[in-house]
């Protein structure tokens, strides 16, 4: 299963509403995530075990640097982006505590402080495109750590037209992780710098 093509789309905000109320009430199979994307309700699976190493080790720094009132998390939240029609479930996310005390079943986009998706053969397109450019709009940083080509790359500054600055590093290599973080990332126990993987992640 890598996609379900909805019954509508997503092209208005009762649409969107109605949409995003579905993929809440999915009962998605063990290791796989509903978000809204390209406005269809795209089903995908959740990282390979080998993705954990660096997916724990960006969290523990993200978490010693996060601003406060702010956690880090790799749990399977939901946060929508409205104005964008558009919810996803990153990979990681560091976002307000605050944006988790009601009962809904999905967060504001906007308590975001930080994302990162780490890509798979199946997501990279929307890890470089889609999200791009809607975190570009509203998250303050946004890392791609990119798993195919051993490399991360952060964006900052977000705007109207998307992220302001960028820059790519290859694993092993330290990367510096902007305001509201500001410190410089270990991306040391990431993996093998430019060993491409073809595989599904």
């Amino acid at each position: 299963m890598t996609e379900r093509s909805p019954t509508m789309d997503a092209s208005g905000e009762v649409d969107f509403d109605s949409m995003l109320r579905t993929v809440e009430q999915m009962d998605t199979p063990d290791g796989w995530k509903a978000e809204l994307i390209r406005g269809k309700i795209v089903v995908s699976p959740r990282s390979k075990i080998r993705y954990a190493k660096p997916m724990r080790l960006l969290r523990k720094q993200l978490a010693e640097h996060a601003p406060e009132g702010h956690e880090a998390d790799s749990a399977p939240f939901l946060f929508a982006f409205p104005s964008a029609h558009r919810a996803y479930g990153p990979d990681l996310h560091v976002a307000d505590e605050a944006a988790f005390e009601g009962e809904g079943r999905h967060a504001d986009g906007a308590a975001l402080s930080l994302v990162a998706e780490f890509t798979a053969v199946s997501t990279r397109d929307a890890d470089w495109d889609e999200k791009l450019e809607v975190y570009g709009r509203v998250v303050p940083v946004y890392l791609v750590v990119d798993m195919q080509v051993r490399e991360i790359t952060v964006f900052w500054d977000p705007s109207p037209k998307g992220y302001q600055g960028h820059r790519t590093v290859a694993f092993g290599k330290p990367v510096r992780v902007p305001e509201p973080f500001g410190f410089e990332l270990d991306t040391s126990g990431f993996g093998e710098a430019g060993s491409a993987d073809s595989s599904a992640g």
